[in-house]
């Protein structure tokens, strides 16, 4: 049996689906924070989103993320790297990511998008 967790195809990824999982704050925060990592390193692992819930919410949540298409999940050893599937999401829907993001950054403060979250820098 595979580790690896499955993911749609770009064909597969439906925009109902991620505007609906993007309407979830906690969802928004670490869609939020994956793209603010994108700068420093593509992949942040589970445990730099403790700050936004307990581990079994935060695990419902990636599942969310990763079945509708936001985020691609590479399992190491224990470990689970996730990061933002932007070429994919660029291609269906054009924009979208970068306008979300964009939004989420000027209501961040009051989102408290990034409230109690790790981020860890590349060496």
């Amino acid at each position: 049996m595979s580790r690896t967790p499955l993911h749609p195809t770009r064909e597969q990824i439906e925009l109902p689906m991620v505007l609906d999982c993007l309407s979830d704050p906690i969802r928004l925060a670490i869609v939020y924070q994956l793209a603010q990592q994108e700068r420093v390193s593509s992949e942040l692992r589970c445990g730099d989103f403790n700050g936004l819930s307990g581990k079994s919410n935060l695990a419902y949540h990636f599942a969310k993320l990763r079945e509708c298409g936001l985020m691609q999940t590479r399992v190491a050893g224990t470990n689970r790297f996730m990061r933002l599937r932007r070429e994919d999401m660029d291609a269906r829907f054009p924009g979208l990511l970068d306008a979300v993001i964009k939004s989420a950054a000027k209501d961040a403060d009051r989102l408290q998008l990034m409230a109690g979250c790790e981020v860890v820098e590349a060496d």
